[in-house]
């Protein structure tokens, strides 16, 4: 039995990554800050996949719920083979830099870094836990990210420090883990076509026509969740601490 954690997991990226990994043979914990009716989609495509799936609704800045998360997952579904950091949330309102305030800065690293960091160590140590795991089993920890760990974007500074943070937490955890068969991964999507990215739809539209972005189109959902499946079932696994950008190449710096 092979079981990820996705978190995030109602909409957008990360429902494309649950449903991708139930296609690739995992069983889905789905965890996402959502109302149950929020998630159902989700549920339904796991569910019509043929792998078994269990929702958990928590807010991944409430760090004391994370040990208890990952023993219900585990109680529910079985140990933690995947783990998929996928949850996060964007500025509270984009603007002057200056302008930018604690309660917005405060949520954003709260939920992107600090919650992503000790749920991230609160599966590790399960991993390392774990009685069950048969030899040559592939475990995995991928963390979603954004262009943005490197790309300035000044109008939503704390987004974009959360990011960076994820990032070097990300290389942590693959230098901590690489020796006990743990691989660690970040993923760093670009123009990606979901409702966190509809309200800058239009800036977005002139960049790329602009040629902003070589592979010129807005990234969907799937292509994220292609890139995750393939990291999780062990399609690079003499590899460890790699970023891998899903970004059409907007992260290529031209001059």
């Amino acid at each position: 039995m092979t079981v990820a954690l996705v978190t995030g997991a109602a909409h957008g990226i990360g429902q494309a990554i649950a449903v991708a990994l139930a296609r690739d043979g995992f069983d889905v914990g789905c965890v996402d800050v959502a109302a149950e009716a929020d998630a159902r989609d989700t549920v339904d495509a796991i569910k019509a996949s043929g792998r078994a799936v269990r929702r958990f609704e928590l807010d991944l800045a409430d760090a004391s719920r994370h040990a208890d998360l990952v023993q219900s997952v585990e109680a529910a579904l079985g140990p933690i083979s995947c783990l998929v950091n996928n949850a996060g949330v964007t500025s509270l309102e984009r603007g002057d830099l200056l302008a930018l305030g604690t309660q917005s800065f405060d949520r954003t690293l709260a939920v992107n870094l600090r919650g992503t960091f000790f749920l991230t160590q609160a599966v590790a140590r399960s991993m390392l836990a774990s009685r069950e795991r048969a030899p040559g089993d592939y475990r995995s920890i991928i963390t979603i990210t954004s262009v943005n760990a490197d790309i300035v974007g000044d109008n939503r500074g704390d987004y974009c420090m959360s990011k960076a943070g994820m990032a070097m937490g990300s290389k942590l955890f693959a230098a901590r883990l690489a020796g006990e068969g743990i691989h660690v991964f970040e993923v760093r999507p670009g123009i990606i076509r979901t409702a966190m990215t509809a309200p800058a739809a239009a800036k977005y539209d002139r960049l790329i026509d602009g040629g902003g972005v070589p592979i010129a189109r807005w990234g969907a959902p799937d292509d994220v969740a292609t890139t995750v499946a393939t990291l999780a079932r062990g399609g690079l696994g003499f590899a460890t601490g790699e970023v891998i950008h899903v970004d059409g190449g907007l992260h290529l710096h031209r001059v």
